[in-house]
């Protein structure tokens, strides 16, 4: 189905574009046309998902692909443990296409409303020392190039380009199918509570490597940490869920609704905001409970906000943390939203934050409603001095020449770029910061 272009945002509301031409493809032939068609008439084309980056990664001022339908489950190789989903598939209904092969995906990050696509696109992680970010996961792919056709990438076919494709920022062509390595149906233990700031701080590199994941929150003007601390069960394992009502309480009223409510009550009066984050604290958290590996990674996220997040060498977490907590006490701010410190494995993917080394992610946010310039850009110069890499679809303001010091095999991706995009019909504004003309 083919619209005008309507104006599109993301969900941050913090990227929009209004389009030359809408396009729904429902069929990986229709992604072929789209690409060939806006070839010919000279516009670029973008796929989008489901507008999860906070950046504008996805803007597509020529033909905007929206991946909406093109979703389900394509094939599952039972005996190697592999399933293959059109590219729009959210993460979200994977585990009930999953559920009749007794099969999960090994990792999840805390938001499940991405795209497949998206996801692996932008280096979207989990949490857990001897895990990878979600791109890890992918061990075949196929996509649109540039001159409209199919491009297959399989351990047989083209598997040199496995690292490069599986986290391709959407600049080698259009994903249409996407292959997972699952891991059999598993539980998780979960337990969820407020500590004292200083006793994480102490033993935080103990806690992450001992736990499967591990991950804390800090609200700013408290001196208490929100640990979250996710053991793997096997499917068969005694389930003890969070009740209805409970969980509706936890995710919905304090953590949408209340949440929300305080976000405009600090916005409005900033001195609130200490008495309000040490309120937050004795309300969040706090909690046990064991369910399917997808209920306990994945939370609800209805309150709108804007997130800049870096990875760091792992050996780097807890200084870069100690001079973030210095610098938001020494420039007098209010912020209403918590600190997030999280880890992951390293990996091979060409363009993967924790390519090469093992890391530890901070992600700092800011309410929808308010301006996040000075606290961001403050927030990067730290984790810039400490090696940091920031997330693809989080905000940051790094170009080409800075991310290629980063970056081991950044010129062999432009290379790859050059082969099969050469005249950047998978372009955008974002795309050429980062990686160049």
């Amino acid at each position: 189905m083919t619209r005008p272009g309507a104006m599109w945002h993301n969900w941050a509301r913090s990227a929009s574009v209004r389009p030359q031409r809408m396009e729904f493809p429902r069929s990986v032939g229709a992604v072929a046309r789209a690409v060939a068609a806006a070839r010919e008439q000279g516009l670029s084309v973008k796929a989008v998902g489901a507008g999860h980056s906070f950046t504008g990664i996805a803007v597509a001022p020529g033909v905007l692909l929206d991946l909406t339908d093109l979703t389900g489950l394509v094939r599952v190789d039972r005996e190697r443990g592999r399933a293959t989903f059109l590219a729009g598939t959210r993460l979200h209904q994977i585990p009930k296409l999953l559920a009749p092969y007794g099969l999960a995906m090994e990792n999840l990050g805390d938001i499940d409303r991405q795209s497949i696509s998206g996801a692996i696109s932008t280096g979207t992680h989990g949490t857990g020392v001897r895990f990878g970010g979600l791109a890890t996961q992918v061990v075949g792919a196929s996509l649109i190039v540039g001159d409209g056709e199919m491009l297959q990438v399989t351990e047989h076919e083209n598997p040199d380009l496995l690292p490069a494709v599986a986290l391709g920022l959407g600049a080698l062509g259009v994903l249409v199918e996407v292959t997972i390595q699952c891991v059999p149906a598993f539980q998780l233990h979960a337990v969820e509570r407020p500590e004292p700031l200083d006793d994480v701080r102490e033993h935080l590199h103990r806690r992450a490597e001992e736990a499967d994941h591990f991950e804390f929150y800090w609200f700013p003007h408290t001196d208490k940490a929100m640990t979250k601390t996710n053991t793997r069960l096997p499917e068969s394992a005694p389930r003890a869920p969070l009740g209805v009502l409970g969980a509706w309480v936890d995710d919905t009223v304090v953590g949408g609704v209340l949440h929300k409510a305080a976000c405009g009550v600090a916005k409005a009066v900033p001195q609130t905001v200490p008495t309000i984050a040490r309120t937050s604290v004795t309300l969040w958290g706090d909690r046990e409970f064991t369910d399917a590996s997808h209920r306990v990674f994945a939370t609800s996220r209805s309150v709108r906000f804007r997130e800049m997040e870096y990875a760091l060498p792992v050996e780097s977490a807890l200084p870069a943390f100690d001079r973030l907590r210095a610098l938001i006490d020494e420039r007098g701010w209010a912020i209403s939203f918590p600190l997030e410190v999280r880890f992951a494995a390293a990996d091979d993917r060409w363009l993967s934050t924790a390519h090469g080394r093992d890391s530890a992610y901070i992600a700092v946010h800011r309410y929808w409603r308010e301006d996040p310039s000075e606290y961001f850009e403050a927030v990067e110069q730290i984790m810039l001095s400490y090696g940091g890499r920031p997330h693809w679809g989080k905000m940051h303001t790094l170009d080409a020449p800075q991310l290629r010091d980063l970056y081991p095999r950044f010129d062999d991706f432009l290379a790859l770029r050059e082969r099969l995009d050469p005249d950047r019909l998978f372009g955008n504004r974002y795309l050429s910061r980062v990686l160049g003309e």
